[in-house]
């Protein structure tokens, strides 16, 4: 895949240690979320969780077959210690460091950024939900206003899209096979969000 996905993570502790998850966004070039993932991982410190978190993010961006990736993580020790800026002293932390270089190796071009806790809201979330559930989860209630994401709702056959503000209609024959929570809204070419009739 030559495409430049973007991955996003991160990883909580309520306790530190304590009960923790992880939560994974991994995006097409258009923002689109191909992956959205949220996991419990038992006992660990929020670094141990950070550290999942990443290599829980690259290692499905390999199943995908990405090559070009941007990953976006709001720790700041993860980070600088991935780019080298900060050494890995606690031994907790070297084998899961030296999992998610060898994984990283494995692209053929890699960014990590560092990504402001805003703007890892739905990685934050998932983790959340995760740690909450104890279990695995797919997706995440999007009705807060700090995500930014479509509504989780999928389209059927036979169903009618009409756009109010020009009265342009679309008639759905073949329902599409990406996931509802990854579905945008129809959008008019005037510009105008579509709503079912």
């Amino acid at each position: 895949m030559k495409e430049l996905l973007t991955l996003q993570f991160d990883g909580g502790s309520r306790g530190n240690p304590g009960p923790a998850g992880i939560g994974v966004v991994v995006s097409a070039a258009d923002g689109t979320p191909l992956i959205t993932l949220g996991r419990f991982i038992g006992k660990a410190t929020n670094n141990v969780a950070e550290y999942r978190g990443l290599i829980t993010a690259m290692e499905e961006a390999l199943k995908l077959g990405a090559k070009h990736v941007i990953i976006r993580g709001d720790s700041e020790l993860v980070i600088k210690q991935m780019r080298g800026e900060y050494r890995v002293k606690s031994p907790d932390m070297k084998p899961l460091y030296e999992e998610a270089q060898d994984l990283l190796a494995q692209f053929d071009s890699a960014k990590i950024e560092h990504n402001l806790r805003g703007k890892n809201a739905m990685a934050d979330k998932l983790a959340n939900l995760a740690m909450d559930r104890r279990a695995d989860v797919h997706d995440a209630d999007t009705s807060s206003a700090e995500i930014d994401l479509p509504s989780a709702a999928g389209t059927n056959a036979g169903q009618r899209f009409a756009c109010a503000r020009c009265g342009c209609e679309i008639d759905v024959r073949t329902p599409t096979s990406i996931r509802p929570h990854q579905q945008k809204p129809f959008v008019c070419q005037c510009g105008t969000k579509m709503m079912p009739r």
